[in-house]
């Protein structure tokens, strides 16, 4: 399960789904966008419909991956540990939860800490100049961790909002589908009809 609002998807989280599923042997990779995130607003209002095209458009082209509507179609905010627990029921082989090290590190926010960190192991994405040595006490030593090996991903998803609204290049940073996807609705303040560059 690789959870996120994806606001929008773009090639680093891509990345991180392919290194994850070369290094661990996954069988697949289920990206969860979420619908009504707990903790923050959705920056620009984007809908969870709109992530969730975006992100299907994403994963089209590769085999390993696929989206679901789990958390978009649950009444009211989604919570990671109850979306575990149901996808543990959709796949009784086992899941582990991939997540950005800068989102994991705020764990104590999300609800039920404890449990939801006995519930899967965690593959964590290092990113922002955040080791792995940040996860070695209270409260990781409950969870099962894993660290993918991989170049950090120095892209963010605020950082391809601002391009958009400024018009800077993105050559590179979005998949092509989603980036004519972005332009036609005219999502982040692009100009409609533009291209990438």
């Amino acid at each position: 399960m690789f959870g996120g609002t994806f606001n929008p998807i773009h090639v680093g989280h891509l990345e991180v789904g392919r290194a994850a599923v070369r290094q661990f042997g996954l069988s697949q990779v289920v990206f969860v966008p979420t619908g009504h995130p707990p903790h923050k607003q959705v920056a620009g209002g984007t809908s969870g419909e709109l992530r969730y095209e975006m992100v299907q458009r994403a994963v089209a082209d590769y085999s390993e991956f696929t989206v679901s509507r789990i958390e978009l179609d649950t009444d009211g905010p989604a919570y990671t540990v109850d979306t575990i627990a149901r996808l543990k029921e959709r796949y009784p082989q086992g899941i582990a939860y991939l997540v950005g090290a800068d989102i994991f590190l705020k764990i104590d926010e999300w609800k039920d800490t404890k449990r939801l960190l006995a519930s899967c192991p965690f593959i964590v994405a290092l990113r922002d100049g955040i080791g792995a040595e940040a996860f070695r006490g209270a409260p990781f030593d409950r969870a099962e961790l894993y660290f993918v090996e991989m170049e950090e991903v120095k892209v963010s998803s605020r950082e391809i909002r601002e391009r958009y609204r400024d018009g800077e290049p993105l050559e590179g940073l979005v998949p092509a589908a989603v980036d004519t996807f972005i332009r036609k609705r005219g999502l982040y303040g692009v100009v409609q009809g533009g291209r990438v560059g």
